[in-house]
């Protein structure tokens, strides 16, 4: 395949477990740009479309988020820029573009009332800020009526970064 046909794919949240591991998984498809912070601020719509439009890319993964859960009790503004509107304008970036928008979330968009595995079907009911921005995100990337693909993640761990303990 020629440079000029490969697959163009943005991954947002690089400094972020998932992000940084997505950077490195997603690189034989194609020409990988990442987009962290530095590159595009989350919180500022202008500099989310400027950056898309610049990239152009084919692909868009985000798995960037505002994660600090109990923070965003006290910040509900902050999470709800990163987590529910960023993406509902990714989203209209890519119906633009024609590009497709994969989206992570959480099972956090549930409460604990089960043992069970949750399914896409079951009704969602947040708990907290986090789950209820995070869900908006995903109502939001619905809305707008781009290609996507919402995943919902649960337990995220990597080489790198805040990890989970067995002690």
């Amino acid at each position: 395949m020629s440079a000029r046909n490969r697959l163009r794919l943005m991954v947002t949240g690089t400094s972020g477990q998932v992000g940084w591991e997505l950077l490195r998984s997603l690189a034989p498809l194609g020409d990988v740009v990442a987009a962290d912070r530095s590159r595009m601020d989350l919180s500022d719509p202008d500099a989310i479309r400027r950056t898309i439009r610049d990239i152009r890319p084919d692909v868009l993964v985000n798995p960037a988020a505002w994660t600090a859960v109990d923070r965003a009790e006290a910040e509900p503004d902050a999470a709800a820029a990163i987590n529910a509107v960023a993406p509902g304008i990714m989203a209209e970036e890519c119906r633009r573009l024609d590009a497709l928008l994969v989206h992570y979330s959480t099972d956090f968009v549930f409460d604990d009332s089960r043992t069970e595995p949750w399914t896409e079907d079951d009704e969602t009911a947040p708990l907290n800020v986090y789950g209820a921005t995070k869900l908006a995100g995903e109502r939001a990337v619905l809305q707008v009526g781009a290609r996507h693909l919402v995943l919902r993640t649960s337990w995220v761990y990597s080489l790198r970064g805040n990890n989970f303990r067995l002690c």
